[in-house]
């Protein structure tokens, strides 16, 4: 006989993990199974450092979302014995008319935000680390700051665990199939289990057990990379907030120094290279360092020193950038969160709620209708 859960969550990630800890505190029986290590380095929730922005300029209508995981950040880091959201405040910063700047802004005044909109001058005469050009503008608002991805896995790991979860890493799902039961049968490379719903979070993998999305979601590789700043007062987190820049070479993002040597640096869309999670090419080149270096010493000139560290991950893009947050069009015992589209770490905890909601309710009070997976 299989053994049989209330739920299975499979990808213990950023989302799998607070998906667990939410079902776990509902008093759910729940499994969840990663294939790799609790936490890896192989998908995206990892890096050292994640942004948290309330300015929320791809999606002004997620501030709400924001501000409820805000406060559950904020919980499970007063049950956690390490600090898990830093804050700097936070700049989107462009030309004029830039959308990320006006979108930012818009996000602010809809949702009665605190923010400055600052000259190209008035940044760098405050946060002296900036040198963008003359004409751009900066929106800061200082909610906003930095989360310790890795840490925050652990966080809802253990906090799924006091509530009696099961989680069991280094076993892959091969494969699912509903039961006529109307529950599932989970099959992996170590065992079989049957589960009232399945819940699946499995990040870049996610379209091979979810054939509508099969073209719908899009692995990309992503390089992150950390220099040492040449003036390093000026790229501490408290002289250095968390950032975003579009520049006529794209739109870069990066962190201050934290944890490891270096300041962060990344490019959305980096080489815009979509690839199979399974084969790419995972080690850092010179090409991506390259890439990475020539914008910071345009527009981060003290902080261009010497390398310090190159790293991938995978953003798991969608067309529209946002989310899917629904059942199975075919299968509603079956809930998925997938397409996170480089941007939704700081929303873990509250996609963990929602997801929860859905798998025991049926439906959730937040606003979601915008993450159904028809909408495709």
């Amino acid at each position: 006989m299989s053994e049989r859960y209330d739920a299975i969550v499979l990808g213990v990630g950023g989302m799998g993990s607070a998906t667990v800890a939410h079902l776990a505190e509902r008093g759910v029986d729940v499994l969840g199974l990663e294939r790799y290590d609790v936490p890896h380095g192989y998908g995206s929730s990892h890096g050292i450092a994640r942004s948290f922005r309330l300015a929320d300029a791809e999606d002004p209508a997620s501030v709400p979302l924001l501000r409820r995981a805000e406060e559950l950040w904020a919980a499970l880091e007063a049950d956690h014995d390490r600090q898990l959201l830093y804050r700097t405040g936070s700049i989107d910063a462009g030309p004029p008319d830039e959308p990320l700047v006006d979108g930012a802004a818009r996000a602010c005044e809809e949702h009665d935000l605190e923010y400055d909109r600052l000259s190209s001058d008035a940044l760098s005469e405050r946060y002296p680390g900036y040198r963008i050009p003359d004409d751009y503008e900066a929106i800061y608002q200082p909610d906003g700051g930095y989360l310790v991805p890795e840490e925050c896995i652990v966080a809802h790991v253990n906090r799924a665990h006091n509530a009696g979860a099961t989680i069991q890493a280094r076993e892959r799902v091969v494969d699912w199939r509903p039961l006529e039961d109307d529950g599932v049968r989970v099959e992996t490379d170590r065992d079989t289990y049957e589960t009232d719903r399945l819940v699946i979070t499995a990040g870049a993998w996610t379209a091979r057990f979810v054939e509508p999305l099969a073209d719908v979601l899009e692995p990309e590789r992503q390089v992150l990379a950390r220099f040492q700043p040449e003036v390093s007062a000026h790229f501490e987190p408290d002289r250095f907030p968390v950032w975003n820049l579009r520049v006529p070479e794209g739109r870069f993002y990066g962190f201050p120094v934290h944890g490891v040597p270096g300041f962060a640096v990344g490019r959305y869309h980096h080489r815009e290279e979509t690839v199979d999670p399974d084969a790419f090419e995972r080690e850092p080149t010179q090409a991506d360092e390259r890439l990475l270096r020539d914008f910071a010493e345009q527009y981060f000139p003290d902080g261009a020193g010497p390398t310090m560290r190159l790293q991938t991950c995978l953003f798991t893009n969608t067309p529209d950038g946002r989310f899917v947050l629904d059942t199975h069009p075919a299968h509603p015992q079956v809930v998925v969160g997938a397409g996170f589209s480089g941007h939704g770490f700081k929303l873990a905890p509250v996609v963990g709620e929602i997801l929860t909601d859905i798998t025991v309710d049926g439906e959730t009070d937040h606003e979601i209708e915008r993450f159904s997976i028809d909408r495709f």
